[in-house]
């Protein structure tokens, strides 16, 4: 339910938030990182400084457990320190984070349960060709997450290309 309550109040943030007087266009893109859930996709609607996303992909492999993999959303914005370039993205997002288990004692032995966990973070990307233009970008970002046992602080590096 708090995962829910989070996700809307993000994309109605974006959904509000002040409209730019250009045209507004979509892009997908392909990669690793925060923008992308891990390793996958992001579809944005783009506008010459910001770009709100929903990505889906995989944060995690385990030969025991499988692939972990989910969906996150964001919002990117180039003209919160600088006007005149937007190239320098700062961010915030939502997105799958991880999984783990948990071992309970039973009458049989030993039972485990997968536990998916998410992240709430900040990132900075740095856009090639501007965050309005097909082209590769690079970034870092941190998240806390709501994870019972791994790390509560994380962050994904970040490499990718928008189309």
């Amino acid at each position: 339910m708090n995962k829910t309550i989070l996700f809307l109040s993000l994309i109605t943030m974006s959904a509000v938030a002040e409209e730019s007087k250009v045209e507004e266009r979509y892009s997908v893109g392909l990669g690793v990182g925060a923008a992308y859930t891990g390793l996958g996709a992001n579809f944005a609607l783009l506008s010459d400084s910001d770009m709100k996303y929903v990505s889906v992909g995989c944060v995690e492999y385990s030969s025991w457990y499988g692939s972990t993999c989910g969906v996150g959303a964001g919002w990117i914005v180039t003209d919160l320190f600088n006007s005149n370039s937007n190239k320098h993205g700062v961010g915030v997002y939502v997105t799958k984070a991880g999984s783990e288990s948990d071992a309970y004692l039973t009458d049989n032995g030993y039972r485990f349960v997968e536990k998916q966990y998410y992240g709430a973070g900040v990132s900075y990307t740095y856009f090639m060709n501007g965050i309005n233009k097909p082209g590769f970008n690079f970034g870092i970002s941190g998240h806390a997450t709501n994870a019972k046992y791994d790390e509560k602080i994380n962050g994904f590096l970040q490499v990718g290309y928008q189309f």
